[in-house]
């Protein structure tokens, strides 16, 4: 019996490891002309953010004004990712 909840317990701590986050992947926030945020993480992969706070998919190459009048082009679309991190964090990574 105690094998058995000792399996379980182990089990549970190596799946929700798995599916860990850590917000400190994102490295910064980027604010764009039309108030969406795009999202730099630190392997330089992108996600992006509409300004009602929800995580919304982009093409990737996708060029995209920001608030200073820069240009920047998405890498990648990581969505979860980005969704991942403000569950774990629950205000969002701002």
């Amino acid at each position: 019996m105690l094998k058995k909840m000792l399996l379980a317990a182990t089990s549970s701590v190596i799946v929700v490891s798995a599916f860990a986050v850590d917000a400190g992947k994102v490295e910064k926030s980027v604010e764009l002309k039309d108030g969406s945020t795009v999202y730099l993480f630190k392997d330089g992969k992108m996600a992006m953010e509409d300004k009602s706070g929800r995580v919304v998919r982009m093409k990737e190459g996708h060029v995209m004004e920001t608030k200073d009048g820069q240009r920047v082009i998405m890498i990648g679309d990581e969505v979860a990712r980005l969704d991942s991190v403000f569950k774990f964090t629950k205000a969002g990574p701002k």
